[in-house]
């Protein structure tokens, strides 16, 4: 054996790897007798691959993508270098954007991934057929990616008859129209990829208002050196009538061939040591599992993007136990496992006649993957689990991208519990499967939704039990006895959830081992990783609920791009503010409230320069009106409109249900008014309609000052400026009065503020829902100018302690160790990326 050159023997192990690595795994027939599969692919107009351009320009800091890749990989930079410099540094350019394409999540690496099949069918399809002769002389021949494809036509066609690889490119006929780069870039991946196939709809127009539409597949001749066209199929309309990823995955799903089909998305990746067991894996289809064969093989993932920062970090430790840990019990012994993403292998003549392996409808389908899942099952279809092999993922790695991503799977699955499909399975299921398929599916949301509603039912009933004096009598009746206390915050060290992080430590334990866990796992905690579940689960819950009560799920793309700029405080507000910046203000003043009336209460990325920008940045934002084509990312009021069309649509039930949950807001005028000192002890209900007063005297105030502004600040300066000064004596004279003549003191003056603030904002609340009646009258106006300043209230309140912390020195240091904690424990110079000092 010691005589046999070393490249030879990597062969043989190699072929014994590919055909009985595990005990459990078929064995795999040779290529000839294997089954026939495609990947399919959906894009649409993601990166091909990075330009020169994009990748040398610098952004707002100074930092472009190749210096922060050149950072972030700074080994395989090395190396690269090192081979550019041996090779004559030939086609730098093409070498240099392809290295730095194979890094991040572009349609290049998705490419070069897959196409790893079509080298293994080679490699595996030589050794079935060569004899220890042919493979000492051919070993260096097949070895090497530019093979003589003459002295190797067998294995090339053995591996074409089993491999097909189908790019679903929707507009790849409009770029190619549009002159669009990618266009040519796709076609250098055909020509470079001889299993490679593009499906695109092209739109012939026949006339002024006629037009067909066709699905059509090319390929790349390399007799003819051209692009060729093999297939044409015309369509009965437009291709976008449901939603766009679906479609595109439908209409390129009759180009595929062979058994099997798995799909593949952008943003994974291959390699050809796991290539080497995808015919092992197609045995599975003729394997039983417990009644029936499979219909769909489960796969497991690698994420490979847990390195690039912390939040990437926690985004992947929260995937990888979902996709090994929980999919591997959802399979055994649950028999629930659905179709939950890619890169899950289907039974092609299975699913072909059943709908393909995507589901269209506009918004019912916003998660598309599960419902190939749910149609599986309610058919009588088998989903299994495999972990003997793995295809690499690319998960969001920026906070806006995660938001988005959770938003949009949490829309989805509120879209769920109104389908069909959900309501079949809930009455056909035995009853233990039906128990695991809540908690797996919409159930998980469920309660994510009910923890966030049980904090505000416990904090809302606290501030009632205070401002009700129920608790001051409580305590004055109970003497020496603290166990009321201790009931009431029995709250907070229940709901400390670290209970929650155990399916992520036992994952962790049994693949790296258990010190290893449970160190990531502090390691996790000091880098703060509980907010940030805790800030997901906010994000969840709240487009989770609002799907459940108005509908109107929309797809959100999230971007798969490199984070290496600073986003805007005006951006971050239009992300949050409803689902984050809101909720957590009222939640401040309830605290403030509760605080000021309870006799328990007790104590429960920083640049100062980027902040003053941002604070600029965002006063423009809010005072941009904008026009008819203004986009919500210049102007807030069209993103005010854009936020609320989701009231547009609901029926009146859900109208109704939002009008009953705005009316929480008067609550905080109801409870403080009763506690001013110029009530004196008054518990009347004439005392809370008499302070409706204060509520139109302050609206009175707001729509004359707005009236002088809009009619005189601009050419009659003077009686604006007069209107003003009336204003403010009237004001201040009515207030020295109280004070003079009354009980009433500058506390109540503070409690008043903090009781009808949320008082305008309930009011606001509602006329939204009222908009249809009140958008043609003069209201609307002091409606939206109202909003406006809100917001602005908000965005101040928000901005203020993340001011404070850039002034105050050392929290930017502190702020960017935590954040690239993973990059700093590699030994990368994370500084230099901030700070964009790059060295020639």
């Amino acid at each position: 054996m010691h005589d046999v050159p070393k490249n030879i023997e990597a062969r043989r192990r190699i072929a014994f790897f590919s055909n009985s690595l595990f005990m459990n795994m078929p064995r795999a027939p040779n290529v000839e007798k294997m089954m026939a599969f495609s990947v399919l692919t959906p894009y649409y107009d993601e990166e091909v691959c990075f330009g020169k351009e994009n990748l040398r320009t610098p952004n707002e800091d100074g930092i472009s993508i190749l210096f922060y890749l050149q950072k972030i990989y700074e080994d395989e930079w090395r190396n690269f270098m090192e081979r550019m410099k041996r090779e004559g540094m030939e086609d730098e350019d093409d070498d240099l954007r392809l290295w730095a394409s194979y890094r991040g999540q572009t349609l290049s690496r998705t490419v070069r991934g897959m196409m790893y099949y079509y080298r293994a069918l080679k490699m595996l399809a030589y050794l079935d057929s060569a004899s220890e002769v042919d493979i000492r002389a051919g070993t260096q021949e097949i070895a090497s990616h530019h093979s003589s494809r003459r002295n190797n036509r067998q294995e090339y066609g053995s591996a074409l008859m089993k491999f097909t690889y189908v790019v679903a490119c929707q507009v790849y006929g409009q770029h190619k129209a549009k002159g669009d780069p990618r266009a040519d870039e796709i076609l250098h991946l055909m020509k470079n990829n001889e299993a490679l196939r593009v499906a695109y709809v092209d739109e012939v127009h026949l006339g002024r208002d006629e037009a067909e539409y066709y699905s059509v597949l090319v390929k790349y001749d390399q007799e003819q050196q051209r692009e060729v066209e093999v297939y044409r199929v015309r369509l009965p309309g437009p291709l976008k009538l449901g939603e766009g990823k679906p479609e595109n995955q439908n209409h390129a799903f009759i180009f595929t061939r062979g058994d099997a089909v798995q799909t593949i998305d952008m943003n994974q990746d291959n390699s050809f040591e796991e290539a080497l067991k995808m015919r092992n894996l197609l045995e599975e289809f003729k394997v039983h599992y417990g009644i029936r064969r499979p219909t769909i093989l489960g796969v497991r993932e690698n994420i490979f993007t847990g390195s690039v920062s912390s939040l990437a970090w926690f985004m992947s430790a929260q995937e990888t136990s979902f996709v090994t840990l929980g999919q591997r019990v959802l399979a055994n012994p649950l028999k629930i496992r659905m179709h939950y993403g890619h890169p899950d292998v289907f039974d092609r003549f299975w699913f072909m006649p059943r709908g393909g392996v995507s589901k269209a409808s506009r918004l019912i389908n916003i998660s598309e993957d599960i419902f190939a899942g749910f149609n599986c099952t309610l058919r009588g279809g088998n989903v299994t689990h495999h972990e003997y092999i793995q295809v690499g993922k690319g998960r969001d790695v920026g906070l806006n991208q995660i938001s988005m991503f959770e938003a949009k799977v949490a829309s989805g699955n509120g879209e769920q519990i109104l389908s069909r499909d959900v309501y079949r399975l809930g009455h056909r299921l035995d009853f233990f499967r039906m128990l695991s398929f809540y908690y797996t599916t919409v159930g998980f949301f469920f309660n994510t939704m009910v923890v966030v509603l049980t904090v505000y039912s416990f904090l809302w009933g606290r501030l009632y039990l205070a401002l009700s004096g129920i608790e001051g009598y409580a305590m004055e009746t109970s003497k020496n006895n603290k166990a009321f206390g201790v009931i009431l915050n029995q709250q907070f060290f229940i709901q400390i959830g670290l209970f929650t992080a155990l399916p992520m430590v036992v994952e962790n334990s049994l693949e790296h081992g258990f010190l290893p866990a449970v160190w990531d796992f502090l390691t996790m905690q000091l880098q703060l990783a509980s907010v940030f579940y805790t800030f997901s689960m906010g994000t969840r819950a709240h487009f989770f609920g609002r799907t459940i009560l108005h509908g109107g799920a929309k797809y959100r793309a999230t971007g798969r791009g490199f984070v290496v700029q600073h986003k805007s405080f005006a951006e971050n507000y239009r992300l949050y503010s409803r689902s984050h910046f809101v909720k957590a203000i009222e939640l401040g003043v309830i605290l403030i409230v509760y605080a000021a009336h309870s006799p328990m209460a007790q104590p429960s990325g920083f640049d100062w320069l980027k902040t003053v920008y941002d604070f600029e940045d965002f006063l423009n934002w809010i005072w941009y009106k904008g026009g008819v084509f203004t986009k919500a990312e210049h102007s807030w009021e069209t993103w005010w409109y854009e936020e609320q069309d989701h009231l547009r649509t609901t029926g009146l039930w859900g109208k109704l249900l939002e009008i009953i949950l705005d009316l929480r807001y008067f609550m905080f005028q109801y409870g403080v008014v009763y506690q001013l000192n110029i009530t004196g002890g008054k518990t009347s209900i004439s005392v809370y309609l008499l302070s409706w007063i204060y509520m139109i005297a302050v609206m009175g105030i707001y729509v004359v000052m707005m009236y002088a502004q809009e009619r005189f600040a601009a050419k009659e300066h003077i009686k604006y400026r007069l209107t003003q000064l009336v204003v403010i004596s009237m004001t201040v004279l009515v207030l020295t009065l109280l004070l003079d003549f009354t009980s009433f003191t500058l506390l109540d003056l503070v409690s008043s503020m903090l009781a009808f603030v949320p008082t305008g904002w309930g009011l606001i609340s509602i006329a939204l829902v009222l908009r249809p009646f009140l958008e043609s009258t003069v209201v609307w106006d002091t409606v939206v100018s109202l909003a406006r300043i809100y917001d602005l209230l908000f965005g101040v309140i928000v901005m203020a302690p993340v001011a404070l912390l850039s002034w105050l020195p050392g929290f930017q240091a502190m702020q960017t160790r935590i954040l690239f904690n993973e990059a700093f424990s590699r030994g990368l110079q994370i500084s230099r990326i901030l700070s964009g000092k790059k060295t020639n």
